[in-house]
């Protein structure tokens, strides 16, 4: 049994190309976080009030159709092409091609006709997205079941990751600048960034070979017992709980970086500096986060993380009204401990699909993942509904210097809350339940019912 249960480890060639697969999802995330809205209105000039009502027709069906595709795919297999690779095999060309139609709106259409095709647009491509994108972050739980190889594999994948989101939010705008008009260069964008998306999928998929008894596996479990099993399993809820937590701070923090670099310190033009340092430090500490999880546990290693980040980004509430360069030394020192939130928290849901496979004998993933993304967009969704009633709240008035209360909101909801949300989800990460020791008795619980992933992976395709 120590023999089955010590043969997981993933070849760099495994890694690189599993990685590969989320450069095109992080450049073109990118740039839809940061440009979409103002290419529909300086690129396409239409009203923001009408594109802002098509986006939320696409985000309600953003809210249900990660679990949703998420069970789907969990119940599904094909001989020759995989679990979870199918849908990236398949699904890479029909989402370029929604990436593509995303950034271009047809000329001389009516109010209806711009309002349909928004809303069309937008479902067509966060549709696609979900269809390719829960299936190969699944992956992460299907190619290894070692407990460190989990943390590697992650790493790999973000070390990639960063780097390209960093460039869709760089690039981006660089290129557009290169053509006549905002509304050509936005069109540019959607077709290279689709061509790269497709690209990185299928190139993945090609190098990845996925464990043919998980192939075989189809959960049998309907969607709403999915869901119920999904919130029974303990670990689980205490890791969506303290996520929940941290991205909910993440989100305030990017949503009012601009607000807080503008008016509280006075450096509108260094905003994309900040963020682009803090990215840059995030990605070069990413590797000695996994040696120092290998080490300790994910848990406290990613809590202690976390806990960096906490402090140095409250500190940001005691920074003068004007110009420091204070700002760069918190960015860095943020960016070394938020680069554990990069990685752990991927890492840790194969390790509570294990635990669930105990109670199901069925290969959930797909289920875990998607309700992951689910939080992910909720915890988003309310922080930048948050934002707006805050700025509301203290008497924001764009474009004019702040008074004092305005000023005092700005830097409390960057600084001291983000940082608070951040402290009290320590506890569940420091005393999380699944440790290296204890997911080797899951394993081997699982071995004993003879539902453990062991036998060598082969090529499906």
């Amino acid at each position: 049994m120590t023999t089955a249960l010590s043969s997981e480890k993933l070849s760099i060639k495994t890694k690189l190309f599993y990685g590969i697969g989320d450069v095109g999802n992080a450049l073109v995330n990118s740039a839809v976080q940061f440009f979409l809205l103002i290419y529909f209105t300086d690129g396409a000039l239409l009203p923001p009030a009408l594109v802002g009502s098509a986006l939320l027709i696409g985000k309600i069906w953003d809210a249900v159709n990660d679990p949703l595709f998420g069970w789907f795919s969990d119940r599904f297999s094909s001989k020759r092409f995989g679990k979870r690779r199918f849908f990236m095999i398949f699904g890479a060309i029909p989402l370029a091609i929604s990436i593509m139609l995303l950034w271009f709106v047809p000329r001389g259409l009516e109010r209806v006709g711009v309002f349909i095709w928004i809303a069309f647009t937008f479902i067509l491509f966060d549709t696609l997205w979900t269809l390719t994108n829960v299936p190969y972050y699944s992956l992460s739980s299907e190619l290894t079941e070692d407990y460190d190889e989990r943390s590697s594999l992650t790493s790999f994948r973000m070390i990639l990751a960063v780097p390209a989101y960093i460039v869709g939010a760089a690039l981006t705008p660089a290129i557009v600048g290169l053509f006549a008009t905002k509304y050509t260069g936005y069109g540019f964008i959607g077709i290279i960034y689709g061509v790269i998306a497709a690209a990185a999928l299928l190139i993945s998929a090609s190098g990845l070979k996925e464990k043919p008894n998980i192939v075989a596996n189809k959960s049998e479990i309907s969607p709403i017992k999915a869901i119920k099993y999904t919130f029974k399993n303990k670990p689980f809820v205490r890791l969506i709980i303290a996520y929940l937590l941290m991205n909910l701070s993440f989100a305030f923090i990017k949503t009012l970086m601009a607000y807080f670099l503008t008016y509280q310190l006075k450096m509108e033009s260094q905003v994309s500096i900040v963020m682009g340092l803090l990215l840059v430090v995030v990605t070069i500490t990413i590797f000695p986060w996994k040696k120092i999880a290998e080490k300790w546990d994910k848990g406290p290693a990613y809590a202690l993380g976390m806990g960096i980040g906490a402090v140095s980004i409250g500190l940001c509430f005691f920074l003068p009204n004007q110009p420091t360069w204070l700002i760069y030394v918190i960015a860095a020192v943020a960016g070394i401990g938020f680069a554990v939130n990069w990685v752990f928290p991927w890492a840790m849901i194969p390790d509570v699909v294990d635990y669930d496979r105990l109670e199901t004998g069925e290969y959930r993933s797909g289920m875990y993942f998607g309700v992951w993304g689910l939080a992910t967009k909720i915890s988003e969704a309310i922080a930048l509904a948050g934002t707006g009633w805050i700025l509301a709240l203290y008497n924001y008035v764009p474009n004019v210097e702040q008074n004092a209360s305005t000023l005092f909101g700005i830097r409390l909801f960057f600084g001291p809350i983000p940082a608070l949300f951040i402290l009290a989800a320590l506890p569940l990460l420091i005393w999380y339940p699944i440790t290296r020791s204890t997911h080797l008795k899951i394993r081997q619980q699982l071995a004993e019912k003879g539902v453990l992933a062991a036998d060598q992976p082969r090529e499906v395709a």
